[in-house]
């Protein structure tokens, strides 16, 4: 029975070191991404979910990310739109529409996943950073703006194998915005032409150009 028991409890210590082992990594390899990857390019799918996690919208495209505060999201399905940050500003282009969106960039690590993956470091001025540990083949890890004014009130990250597979940030209307990347490079070169954008002839631009 004593054998048992001792068994039972070094069971027990086991599975709280792998669990904190779990949670730690997750952590650790949040700050490994921003702190040591300067260039990031990846495929991602994209889904937003309703409160009662119903699908409201689906599309896919190709990201490129150059620290700090440089990035392209060209999105091909479900309709073409570029989201180019040249580090200044950012240019939302919605071909369809013919219509290009422009505002300065924010400072610091903002709420969009653009913003929050092309930022760099000081993650605990900008966040409350907790590990949630594993569920499946994912360690997660989650971040709570302090910043109550960047529109998304919750964000988890998922990493597998040390590499970010899974963002989901969740907005005030309790609305998440699920985005899946694969084929992620890590450190790449990438031309710098990719992060500089020019309206094209024709289109209405809104915003600040200057």
């Amino acid at each position: 029975m004593v054998t048992r028991i001792r068994t039972i409890a070094a069971l027990s210590l086991i599975s709280v070191a792998l669990s904190w082992a779990s949670a730690v990594g997750a952590t650790e390899d949040l700050r490994r991404f921003f702190d040591n990857v300067e260039s990031y390019t990846a495929k991602f799918s994209q889904v937003v979910l309703d409160e009662s996690l119903n699908t409201l919208q689906e599309s896919s495209g190709t990201l490129w990310i150059q620290r700090p505060d440089k990035f392209r999201w060209d999105y091909d399905i479900p309709f073409e739109q570029h989201i180019v940050g040249d580090g200044e500003r950012i240019w939302v282009h919605d071909v369809e529409l013919e219509q290009v969106t422009v505002r300065k960039l924010g400072g610091g690590l903002g709420a969009t996943p653009a913003l929050l993956l092309a930022g760099r470091g000081k993650l605990d001025e900008d966040f409350l950073v907790t590990s949630l540990g594993s569920q499946g083949q994912l360690e997660w890890t989650q971040l709570i703006p302090k910043n109550k004014d960047g529109g998304y009130e919750d964000i988890r990250v998922g990493f597998e194998n040390g590499r970010i597979r899974i963002l989901e940030m969740i907005d005030g209307f309790g609305q998440t915005t699920r985005i899946a990347l694969r084929d992620a490079n890590e450190n790449v070169e990438i031309n710098a032409r990719k992060f500089v954008f020019k309206p094209p002839p024709g289109a209405d631009v809104i915003g600040e150009t200057r």
